[in-house]
């Protein structure tokens, strides 16, 4: 048996010209890298997260373009949609006026009757429920926007230049006028508003004169 040698340790190999301490730096140098390059790590962390929010932000406002520009298209087509509707109904409706014009004169004289009489009504319901809407009455100041006038004459009795007469009525869907009521229109007399004021200034002295009007 071999006897050990009391208080021998083993000491670890070092090599050649190098003393034991010489392994204590080193290792001490290892163990003080390993913060730099968990930092280093983070940094990269944060640039590659910021190229993500980068990215995210661009495709969002990607996102939100197209989907302005869906809605902008989906507006304009619903509005081309009703207009193609509302124009389809005026040319329909304005194909049919002639008849019922001739629907208004035969009421006028008392020829709307019998089976005639329910045809004219049905159809004159469902142009209304299309939106058709007459307009031109006697008696209304002359518009040139929705009167034509295919007469013209003279009263006394207007002050205005009134619609006296209406020759054919106007149609109109909405605010679109399909067809300008044709009318006979009268102006004041030429004169007359003259005359009036004048009379009116006569009557106005009288009464000064006379300490004024009676009372009664």
């Amino acid at each position: 048996m071999t006897e050990e040698t009391p208080g021998f340790e083993e000491k670890p190999d070092v090599p050649s010209g190098a003393t034991p301490d010489d392994a204590e730096p080193k290792a001490a140098s290892s163990e003080g890298a390993a913060p730099a390059g968990d930092a280093s790590a983070d940094a990269a962390l944060v640039a590659q997260l910021d190229q993500t929010r980068t990215a995210l932000g661009e495709r969002t406002a990607d996102l939100q373009r197209l989907q302005a520009e869906f809605q902008n298209y989906r507006r304009r087509v619903e509005r081309d949609r009703v207009a193609v509707k509302e124009i389809a109904v005026a040319s329909l409706l304005t194909e049919l006026l002639p008849v019922l014009d001739d629907i208004g004169r035969a009421r006028e004289h008392g020829e709307l009757v019998g089976g005639f009489k329910s045809v004219a009504e049905s159809l004159e319901t469902v142009a209304a429920k299309m939106g058709l809407m007459q307009f031109g009455k006697e008696g209304e100041p002359f518009d040139p926007t929705v009167h034509e006038a295919l007469m013209h004459s003279y009263a006394p009795d207007v002050t205005e230049t009134t619609c006296v007469a209406i020759l054919q009525p106007g149609y109109r869907i909405g605010e679109r006028t399909i067809r300008p009521a044709r009318v006979a229109v009268a102006e004041p007399q030429p004169g007359a508003q003259t005359v009036k004021a004048e009379d009116a200034e006569e009557s106005a002295a009288d009464d000064k004169e006379n300490g004024g009007p009676e009372e009664g």
